[in-house]
């Protein structure tokens, strides 16, 4: 999201003041008009800058946030596999597609642009394993599973399956695991990490102080934008790019109704509040992905090349005590990387890196199964994946739903055995007036 030009609030950029003089790159270098990056570009663009850096006698330092593209720079040839299959919508074969752009795969392939549940149907139909996986609001994902489909002529999970027992091949065969997985240069991770309070209490703040920055003129720049596209006759797609960005859709209803005139000032109020709050809500959530993805799918890799004493995990609770818990902890580290010498236990660092770093490592290291979604019948929910379907279904949300269910079907089998009751009272009832009109005179002339 940095890379976007005229976004530096909305996408958190670093301010220039803030950089101390070191060049930075690859932020602020694309327009809104223009396609956006998918991984495998990012990933060739990345590492000819690190060699030029690397040329020029200087450190890159990789700073983190999308945790799939950074660590498609950090390891070579990253197999898609079914840890990557379920994590962001790029992957390598996405990539042969994306390169793919002389042709737009949307005019090759005009279902793609179709309504989600359309596309979704024809992957049912192509590819149900992966079809299956998706959660129906994943419209990115659901897309991409079926333009690998339409590009390469297989099933995406095939592919995927493919692509990961060539790595599993290659590892088993090749005991140093030399180019599968491993990492790309001598490398030295740091996890700057916090309590969850602290951090989502300091993540709120953020967002306030992004909103006193200017994030609303910028997000209404985009709306402002989106608009005169629209008067053009030109549609964007708004399911990839700077559009998914955190601090734009939240507040897309806001900005539609002061365009349209349709609320008051109250109800505009109302809607900029709603909209901040989803802010926040959005920003929490990022920020518990990103920190599953490193305990999960990036210390897997780091696993695979024997490199889990590389990850240190840097505790930043105490703003107040950065000198000691950051900047010098890193400096040292950083020295023993570029000297080649020996580096200390990740877990001597600090009480959070020992309690978070030793459940690591006392977890057993399984392959996680194939999350698949589930549709809860009777909340009309989707949820991906076995533990958060257990969480549904034990919830009081649904819990409480499977007692209005029953209610409800007592209460419609109470009125069907009425209106049954009802209706053999009311054929009797004309059973007895058939049988008196019988027995009845005939009327007189």
């Amino acid at each position: 999201m940095q890379m976007y030009r005229g976004l530096p609030i909305i996408t958190n950029q670093i301010p220039v003041e803030e950089r101390s003089g070191i060049p930075h790159h690859l932020i602020s270098c694309v327009e809104l008009e223009e396609q956006p990056w998918w991984v495998g570009r990012f990933r060739n663009e990345s590492l000819r800058l690190i060699e030029d850096i690397h040329a020029r006698g200087k450190v890159p330092v990789l700073v983190g946030g999308t945790h799939y593209y950074t660590q498609a720079v950090l390891f070579k040839d990253q197999l898609v596999g079914e840890e990557n299959a379920s994590g962001d919508v790029e992957d390598e074969a996405a990539d042969r597609v994306a390169k793919d752009n002389d042709l737009n795969s949307s005019t090759k392939w005009p279902i793609l642009d179709a309504p989600t549940e359309v596309v979704l149907q024809k992957l049912r139909e192509v590819d149900p394993v992966m079809a299956n996986r998706w959660h129906p609001n994943e419209t990115r994902k659901i897309r991409r599973s079926l333009e690998i489909y339409f590009q390469t002529g297989r099933p995406a999970s095939e592919v995927y399956a493919e692509q990961q027992r060539t790595k599993q091949a290659a590892m088993t065969c090749d005991s140093s695991l030399a180019g599968a997985g491993q990492l790309r240069f001598p490398t030295m991770v740091f996890w700057v990490h916090s309590e969850k309070e602290t951090l989502t209490n300091r993540l709120d703040k953020r967002v306030d102080g992004m909103i006193e920055q200017g994030l609303m003129a910028e997000a209404r720049h985009m709306s402002d934008y989106l608009r005169e596209r629209k008067a053009q006759g030109v549609s964007v797609d708004q399911t990839r790019g700077v559009w998914v960005s955190i601090g734009y859709k939240e507040l897309a209803p806001y900005f539609e109704a002061l365009y349209t005139g349709s609320v008051d000032e109250a109800g505009l109020e109302t809607l900029r509040r709603s909209g901040v709050e989803s802010i926040k809500t959005a920003t929490r959530q990022y920020a518990v992905s990103q920190i599953k993805w490193i305990r999960n799918k990036l210390w897997k890799a780091l696993a695979d090349a024997g490199s889990t004493n590389r990850l240190y995990l840097l505790d930043s609770t105490n703003v107040d005590a950065w000198e000691q818990s950051i900047t010098e902890p890193s400096e040292r580290l950083v020295r023993a990387l570029l000297n080649d010498e020996p580096t200390p236990d990740p877990k001597s660092l600090s009480e959070l890196a020992r309690t978070v770093l030793s459940a690591k490592e006392a977890q057993p290291q399984e392959s996680a199964p194939i999350a698949k979604c589930r549709t809860c019948d009777v909340c009309r929910k989707t949820m991906t994946g076995e533990e958060q379907w257990q969480i549904h279904i034990n919830g009081h949300a649904h819990r409480r739903a499977l007692k209005s269910a029953a209610k409800r079907a007592a209460r419609d089998d109470f009125l069907r055995r009425r209106q049954e009751k009802l209706k053999d009272v009311q054929e009797e009832d004309r059973g007895c007036a058939t049988e008196a009109d019988m027995r009845a005179p005939p009327p007189l002339a």
